[in-house]
């Protein structure tokens, strides 16, 4: 109040021309209070009403510049380095560029509105590079709208605009999103539930929210990531855990290669899966030679495997069965690809670990992976039996998209329509504990192939074979992938275990892998640094963004 006073006499004392001058450059400490002050004025006949409030509109408008201009003179290297840098992936940049540029005027337009959101929002543009025309329009507009409204109310109303002007800057934001919540309640939920279709989707929505094995990893591993803090802290070295598989960068905790990992197992018994790396640096079409080129070789025919060199929970991977579909895969994937035979059969997860100073390795876990069937009844469309599953409603935006193209189809009477052939959960496969299938032969064979692999000690084989007694008998089966340090004994997003029960595997897990990793460590193994670590993740999650997810 004192400073609208201050500002109101100092406005009403000198001439009209250096009021406006005042008035401009007032808006640079605070746009709405200047607003009112400017009008004010007005309404005591010193300044005319147009001139004043368009004073303080021009001068909003040249802070708003400013702060694009801001944005723009930091530039992009601002987004490179630290703190921006730490949670800003330069994919994650080009994709909020596109979003500005496809959205961003309805974006500016709204903030101008809503306290407190101006300048972060005004900043980015400039960062992110908007178009300087649309910018300098949309906001140009936008105030407009605004100086007048409180100018305006201010010349109408006098003082008592200002416990409004008040409460609005209090509440505003805590309003706009409480509206934006209600908005989204009714479109997602209410309107939704007018058709089959819609409801289906909600019964989907509301059983991911209540059954865990369908929660994101960001809210199961917080206990995890405590846990493994308290170990970090007990060892004294925040990283020891990379110690876990010296022949393993970084001990297959974030980025590591699949085909450096593949070619380590030196297989002698033709136990893994053939494959090829693919370079990043070819062009597409020299990328397709070289898996015509791993055909021919292994005298092999499509379907074809093909993945992201490094990649996690399935991210990439896809089986392609012609020239077109690999040649369109390879222009998307921008990163190291892995050319791999497709192995028929039954897949199963392997978890098997290694103590450094004993002999033999232990197989803890087993899942046996299931990939998900409808059955047609002649009458419903491939869409409807989705739906209509008890289960598979609660994966239907995956399932959906991956069986877009037959979605239509109406399957024959008793006709098995499968709905997925990766085996990820995250993509849609069924997890089920198969530890039951642990034999001393398994055993045997696992240990076999994992101490011809120097320096791995603990992770999680990916396998494909005939049958479970093949499986059981160790005779039959191939690798078809073997992941590190953050392998999960997959066994546990099995339907009928709890929570608890897979943060206590997963407790004792982690226990295992310090226990391995420090014996390692006094062995002489380095470990990879934090800073080091940090870079290793965003670069892998830099190359991840590229992937197609289908």
């Amino acid at each position: 109040m004192e400073w609208i006073d201050g500002l109101h006499q100092q406005l009403i004392a000198v001439h009209p021309a250096t009021a406006w001058l005042v008035i401009v450059l007032a808006t640079f400490v605070s746009e709405d209070l200047t607003c009112i002050a400017a009008g004010l004025a007005a309404a005591s006949g010193h300044l005319h009403p147009a001139a004043s409030i368009g004073a303080a509109a021009l001068g909003i408008w040249l802070g708003d510049l400013g702060l694009y201009g801001l944005g723009r003179w930091l530039g992009r290297a601002a987004l490179e380095k630290a703190p921006l840098a730490w949670c800003l992936t330069p994919s994650a940049v080009r994709q909020a560029e596109h979003w500005f540029q496809a959205r961003g005027a309805y974006l500016l337009w709204l903030v101008r509105f809503v306290p407190g959101t101006r300048l972060p929002t005004y900043v980015a543009a400039g960062l992110l590079r908007a178009p300087f025309a649309r910018f300098a329009l949309v906001t140009a507009l936008a105030v407009l709208v605004w100086a007048p409204l409180l100018g305006g109310g201010a010349l109408l109303l006098g003082r008592k605009i200002l416990p409004w002007v008040a409460q609005w800057n209090s509440w505003g934001l805590v309003l706009v999103v409480a509206a934006l919540l209600v908005w989204l309640v009714l479109v997602r939920t209410v309107i939704a539930a007018c058709t089959w279709r819609g409801r289906r989707l909600l019964v989907g929505r509301w059983r991911r929210l209540t059954q865990w094995e369908y929660w994101p990893a960001w809210t199961v591993y917080p206990p995890v990531v405590l846990l493994c803090l308290w170990k970090a802290l007990r060892h004294r070295h925040t990283t020891v855990f990379t110690a876990v598989n010296p022949g393993i960068a970084a001990g297959g905790f974030v980025g590591e290669s699949k085909s450096a990992i593949l070619q380590a197992l030196r297989d002698e018994e033709g136990r893994v899966a053939r494959h090829c790396r693919i370079p990043a640096n070819l062009e597409p079409d020299e990328r397709l030679a070289i898996c015509h080129d791993f055909l021919t070789q292994h005298q092999l025919n499509y379907p074809l495997v093909l993945k992201p060199d490094a990649g996690q929970r399935g991210s990439g991977v896809s089986i392609v069965r012609s020239d077109k579909e690999a040649l369109a895969w390879l222009r998307t994937v921008q990163v190291d690809a892995l050319a791999q035979e497709y192995v028929a059969g039954e897949e199963y997860g392997v978890f098997w670990y290694r103590l450094p100073h004993e002999t033999k390795g232990t197989v803890y876990s087993i899942t046996k992976k299931v990939f998900p069937r409808l059955e047609g009844n002649g009458r419903d469309t491939l869409e409807q039996l989705i739906l209509a599953d008890p289960r598979a409603v609660c994966m239907a935006a995956q399932y959906l998209k991956v069986n877009r193209d037959r979605l239509t189809l109406v399957p024959g009477l008793g006709e098995q329509i499968q709905l997925v052939e990766i085996g990820n959960h995250c993509r849609g496969t069924i997890f089920l504990d198969g530890t039951h299938l642990r034999t001393a032969a398994l055993e045997q064979a696992m240990d076999a192939v994992s101490m011809r692999f120097d320096g791995f000690h603990y992770g999680r084989y990916d396998v494909r074979a005939t049958s479970e007694a093949a499986l059981q008998e160790g005779s039959d089966f191939k690798i078809i992938e073997l992941n590190g340090a953050t392998s999960e004994a997959t066994h546990i997003y099995d339907p009928k275990y709890r929570i608890t029960y897979a943060w206590r595997t997963l407790w004792d897990q982690w226990r295992i892998l310090f226990l391995i990793a420090e014996a390692n460590r006094a062995r002489g193994t380095t470990t990879v640094g934090p800073i080091e670590l940090l870079r290793t993740w965003r670069h892998y999650n830099a190359g991840a963004t590229s992937h197609p997810d289908s």
